[in-house]
C-alpha cells in the first residue's frame, strides 16, 4: 500500500469532525440529554510530497438521515497531478430491518510519486519486497496510477448482550468522557454484556503501479469479507474497561478480472484495565492489543513466484496507522504475521483549549490523552508460534490525543530499528 498516500488520509480525518461521530449506532447527547446535528462545509488547502499544493472541499454532516448515521464527502486536487474523491456514509439503518446498519466508503484518486513495498526494485532482485529481512529501501515508486475501491459493510447486530432490547444506544458524554449508558465491560458473557455483530462485507479495489524504472502493474480484487464482531467495551470512542475480539475472513474468488483468486484470516482481541483518577489524570487505562493473519491459500512455487497470495494491503502485513507505526504503511507483508501492543493513557484535568474560547467554537476540545506504547510482531512464510514470536520487529512512542467535536484525534511518533515515523488519524488504534 501507498504510505505517502495515507497523509491524503489524515487531511480527510482531521477535516471530518464528523466521520466518527455516530460510530457504533449510538447517539452521543450531552449532560442535557439533548441531541444536535453538526454540518461542516468548508473549502481549504495544503501541501505534501503526495499532491502538492492543493485545493480541497468538503462537505459532512451527522444526525442525517439518521440521528445515529453520518455523511461525509471531499474532492481535491495538487499541482503535481494528484487528485481523489471520497464518500463516506456511516451506520445507515436499513429500512425494514431494524437490526441491519450498513456503512460505505467510495473512492476515486490518481496518485503520483507513491512509494509501495512490492517486487521490482532492480536493486534487490534477489530478495522479496516486504519479508522479515528485507531492506527497508527495496521498495518501488511510482510515477502515476489510479487507486479506486468502495467497500460496503453491511452489519448485523444480533439480540443479545446490550443489543437485546436496545438497537440504537444514547450515551451519555459530559467532557468528552462516558457519564452513562455504557455498552459493555460489565461481564465477560456475551448474552448479558456488550454487543455483537454478524458483518458481510463486499469490496473491490483497483491499484495501478508505474514505476520509473518501467515497471508496470496492476492490482485489482474484488470478493466478499464475513467477520463476527463481539465488542464488550464501555464506550468505543475511548474504552475504560472491558473487552473486544473480532474473527474474520475474506475471500476474492477470481471473478470479474481479478488478478487472483485468495483467501486472507485474521482475529484480534483487545483489552482494558482502568487504573481510575488520580490527582493528576481524569483517566488512566491500561490497553493491550494482539493481532494475528494467515493466508491458507498462499502458494510459493519452486520458481519463487507465489499464486494465490492477497495484495499487501488485504493480508497479513504491518507498518502505518494502526500496528508498528514506527514502520511505513504496510512495510511487511507475507503469508503469515503476528502482533503484540500495550499503550498507558493518560487524561490530564489539564486542558489549555478551555483558555481559548475563540478556538473552542471551532474545534470543541474536550480532553487531551497522552500515551507512550510499545509494539513487537513480524511477519513469516508460515504460521507458527516459535517462528513468529523470535526476530521480531519493534518500535517505541508517544502519541496525544484529543477529544474533538465528538472524535478522537491522534498524532503516534515512535521509533524503530529503521528510523522514525509520525502516524496521524482519527480513532483510538487497535483496528475496531
Amino acid at each position: 500500500m501507498i504510505r505517502k498516500l495515507l497523509r491524503v488520509f489524515v487531511l480527510i480525518a482531521v477535516v471530518f469532525p464528523c466521520g466518527h461521530n455516530a460510530f457504533g449506532q449510538s447517539i452521543m447527547v450531552g449532560p442535557d440529554k439533548k441531541f444536535e446535528k453538526q454540518v461542516l462545509s468548508l473549502p481549504y488547502a495544503f501541501y505534501n510530497e503526495n499532491f502538492g499544493f492543493a485545493g480541497a472541499y468538503v462537505y459532512a454532516v451527522t444526525g442525517y438521515p439518521q440521528k445515529q448515521a453520518a455523511l461525509i464527502s471531499t474532492a481535491m486536487a495538487g499541482t503535481n497531478g494528484s487528485a481523489m474523491t471520497f464518500l463516506m456514509g456511516r451506520d445507515l439503518q436499513m429500512p425494514l430491518f431494524d437490526r441491519w446498519f450498513l456503512d460505505a466508503i467510495v473512492q476515486a484518486g490518481y496518485f503520483r510519486d507513491a512509494d509501495i513495498y512490492t517486487d521490482g526494485n532492480p536493486h534487490y532482485a534477489n530478495e522479496r519486497a516486504g519479508s522479515n529481512n528485507s531492506d527497508q529501501n527495496d521498495y518501488v515508486t511510482s510515477d502515476g496510477g489510479w487507486d479506486n475501491f468502495f467497500r460496503l459493510r453491511f452489519k448485523y447486530l444480533l439480540p443479545m448482550g446490550h443489543g437485546r432490547d436496545t438497537i440504537i444506544t444514547t450515551q451519555v458524554v459530559d467532557r468528552g468522557m462516558l457519564a452513562d449508558g455504557a455498552t459493555g465491560g460489565q461481564s465477560w458473557n456475551p448474552f448479558t454484556s456488550g454487543l455483537t455483530y454478524l458483518e458481510l462485507q463486499p469490496f473491490y479495489r483497483l491499484q495501478q503501479i508505474h514505476d520509473r524504472n518501467y515497471l508496470r502493474k496492476k492490482v485489482k480484487t474484488n470478493g466478499l469479507m464475513v467477520s463476527l464482531f463481539r465488542d464488550n467495551r464501555d464506550f468505543r470512542f475511548n474504552p475504560s474497561k472491558g473487552s473486544a475480539i473480532r474473527l474474520k475472513y475474506r475471500r476474492d474468488f477470481g471473478w470479474f478480472n481479478s488478478s487472483e483468486s485468495y483467501t486472507a484470516v485474521d482475529t484480534e482481541m483487545t483489552k482494558y484495565f482502568s487504573l481510575g483518577e488520580s490527582d493528576w489524570f481524569r483517566q488512566r487505562v491500561l490497553a493491550f492489543d494482539f493481532w494475528t493473519a494467515y493466508s491458507p491459500t498462499w502458494n510459493q512455487k519452486d520458481n519463487g513466484d507465489i499464486e494465490h497470495r492477497p495484495p499487501t494491503f488485504a493480508g497479513a502485513t504491518l507498518g502505518g496507522l494502526w500496528r508498528l507505526r514506527g514502520y511505513p504503511s504496510q512495510r511487511f507483508s507475507d503469508k503469515a504475521a503476528i502482533y503484540y501492543a500495550a499503550e498507558y493513557r493518560m487524561i490530564p484535568r489539564w486542558n489549555p483549549f478551555e483558555n481559548w474560547d475563540w478556538l473552542q467554537k471551532y474545534v470543541g476540545v474536550q480532553w487531551l490523552q497522552f500515551v507512550p506504547f510499545v509494539e513487537v510482531g513480524r511477519v513469516a512464510p508460515d504460521w507458527g508460534v516459535q517462528r513468529l514470536n523470535r526476530d521480531m520487529k519493534w518500535d517505541a512512542g508517544v502519541g496525544l490525543r484529543l477529544w474533538a467535536k465528538g472524535i478522537v484525534v491522534r498524532i503516534d511518533s515512535a521509533v524503530s530499528d529503521e528510523g522514525y515515523g509520525v502516524q496521524m488519524m482519527v480513532a483510538q488504534p487497535f483496528q475496531f
